[in-house]
C-alpha cells in the first residue's frame, strides 16, 4: 500500500539528480564558433533554463566567435571568461577544426590537443561542470566545399569520438551533437525530401530546426529529464498539480493553474526548416525534455474534448488515464506570447554579449601585460571590466522581467 508514496519520493529524487549538474547559482557559458554566434541554440538553451526549470538562480552568457577553432578559444579563454566567471560551460568546436577536407590523423591530433587546452583552461578559471560537445554534422544535399558531405561527416565523426573520450577522461558530461543531428536529418529527409534543409542553406550553419537539435543534445548532457509538470483532473474529485503549478480553480472537469514552470514553445510552421517545430517528428525533444502531462481520472465516457487556451483536441479515455503531453499535442498554448517575449529579450541580451566579447573584452589581452606592471593601468582595467559586467547584469535583469507566472485553464468535456 506504500508503493505509490515511495514511487513519488523516488521520482522526486530522480528529478533532483537530473538537475544537480547545474549547481546553485549556476553561471552557464555557451561556447563555440560561428554556429554558436548565430545565437539560436544558445537562445533555446537559455530560454529552457530560465523558463522550463522553475529555477531563478541560473545566468547564461553566449561566447560564440565566427570562424573559431578550439585553439582560438583556448587563447582567449582566461581573459574573456573573466567578465562572467562561469561555473558551468558548454563547448561546441570541430566544424572548423576538421579543416573542410577528409579526415587525417593530424586533424584529430590537433583537435585533441586544443580541446585538452580548453578543458584545462576552464578548470583553471573555476568551471566545475563542462558539457563537452561534439561538432554537429553537415547536410550532404546542401554542403558545397572541397570535400563531399559524406566524407566530411566521417571526419566530424572522428572528432565526435575524441570529444567523447575527453569528456569521459575528465568525468564530464558529453553532448552528442553529431548523432542527435544526423539521426534527425536522416529521418526528416526520408519523410520531407532532399529540399528540406535543417542544417541551413550552406549545409552546416543550422536553421532553427537543426539548432533545436543542438540545444536538445546539450540539455540532455546537462542532466535535464523534461518533467515540466503533471496535472491531474479528477472528474469526480479534487484536481492536483505537481511542483511549479498551483491549482486555482475547483470546478469539476476544469482546472485553472498558475504555472512558474513553462513548457517549451515552438514556432508555428510544421514543414519549414526555418521553424523549429518542423523537426519534432524526427527527434525526441518533447519526450525527453518537454513533458507537460495531463491525466484525467474517472472519465464517464469513451472520449473527451480537452481545451487548453484557444485550442481543443479529442483524446480517448485510455490516453487521458495514461497521460497526454499537452506540450506535444497542442500547437497553440497559453504560454505562446510570454514565451515569445522572453526569447526576444534573450536575443537582445545575447546580441549585446557578442558585441561585448568581440569588440571590447577580448582586446583587453593587449594591455594585460602592461596592467601587470603598472598599478594604475590595473586599476583602470578592473574598473572597466566591472562596468561591462554591470551593463551585462542590466541586460540580464531585463530578461528576467519577462519571467512570470502564467495563469491558464485546462477544460475536459466528456463526449457522449
Amino acid at each position: 500500500m506504500r508503493i505509490l508514496p515511495l514511487l513519488c519520493i523516488l521520482l522526486a529524487a530522480a528529478s533532483l539528480r537530473a538537475e544537480s549538474l547545474l549547481p546553485p547559482n549556476a553561471r552557464v557559458a555557451v561556447i563555440g564558433d560561428s554556429i554558436t554566434e548565430q545565437k539560436i541554440y544558445s537562445k533555446y538553451i537559455e530560454t529552457y533554463l530560465l523558463a522550463c526549470t522553475g529555477r531563478s538562480d541560473i545566468k547564461v552568457f553566449q561566447f560564440g566567435w565566427s570562424g573559431e577553432r578550439a585553439g582560438g578559444f583556448a587563447a582567449r579563454l582566461e581573459n574573456d571568461l573573466a567578465v562572467f566567471n562561469p561555473n558551468v560551460a558548454t563547448t561546441c568546436y570541430g566544424m572548423n577544426d576538421a579543416s573542410y577536407k577528409p579526415y587525417a590523423p593530424e586533424i584529430g591530433a590537433e583537435y585533441e590537443k586544443n580541446m585538452r587546452a580548453v578543458i584545462d583552461g576552464m578548470k583553471k578559471v573555476g568551471v566545475k561542470v563542462m558539457a563537452i560537445g561534439s561538432p554537429g554534422g553537415v547536410d550532404p544535399d546542401y554542403f558545397k566545399k572541397n570535400v563531399t558531405g559524406q566524407d566530411y561527416n566521417d571526419n566530424l565523426s572522428h572528432l565526435r569520438d575524441i570529444a567523447k573520450k575527453l569528456a569521459e577522461e575528465n568525468k564530464q558530461p558529453f553532448a552528442n551533437v553529431f548523432d542527435t543531428m544526423i539521426s534527425a536529418l536522416t529521418k526528416s529527409k526520408a519523410a520531407l525530401g532532399k529540399e528540406y534543409g535543417p542544417f541551413g542553406g550552406d549545409g552546416f550553419h543550422p536553421a532553427p530546426a537543426g539548432q533545436l537539435l543542438m540545444a536538445q543534445a546539450f540539455l540532455k548532457a546537462l542532466g535535464f529529464e523534461g518533467d515540466i509538470g503533471t496535472v491531474t483532473v479528477d472528474m469526480k474529485g479534487p484536481n492536483t498539480a505537481s511542483t511549479g503549478h498551483t491549482v486555482k480553480g475547483l470546478q469539476l472537469g476544469s482546472v485553472t493553474l498558475e504555472s512558474t514552470k513553462w513548457p517549451f514553445v515552438f514556432d508555428a510552421d510544421p514543414s519549414s526548416a526555418g521553424s523549429n517545430r518542423s523537426i519534432l517528428p524526427f527527434t525526441s525533444f518533447n519526450q525527453d525534455l518537454n513533458r507537460f502531462t495531463l491525466r484525467v481520472l474517472n472519465l464517464g465516457s469513451a472520449k473527451a474534448k480537452v481545451t487548453w487556451g484557444t485550442q481543443s483536441k479529442e483524446f480517448s479515455r485510455e490516453q487521458l488515464e495514461a497521460g497526454v503531453n499537452l506540450a506535444a499535442e497542442f500547437t497553440k498554448t497559453p504560454f505562446d506570447n510570454d514565451f515569445a517575449a522572453l526569447t526576444n529579450a534573450i536575443t537582445q541580451k545575447e546580441s549585446y554579449e557578442t558585441i561585448l566579447i568581440k569588440n571590447l573584452v577580448t582586446h583587453m589581452r593587449v594591455i594585460a601585460a602592461e596592467a601587470a606592471e603598472d598599478p594604475k593601468v590595473a586599476v583602470a582595467l578592473t574598473k572597466l571590466k566591472k562596468k561591462l559586467a554591470d551593463e551585462h547584469a542590466k541586460q540580464d535583469a531585463n530578461v528576467r522581467k519577462f519571467i512570470k507566472p502564467v495563469t491558464h485553464t485546462i477544460k475536459v468535456e466528456e463526449i457522449r
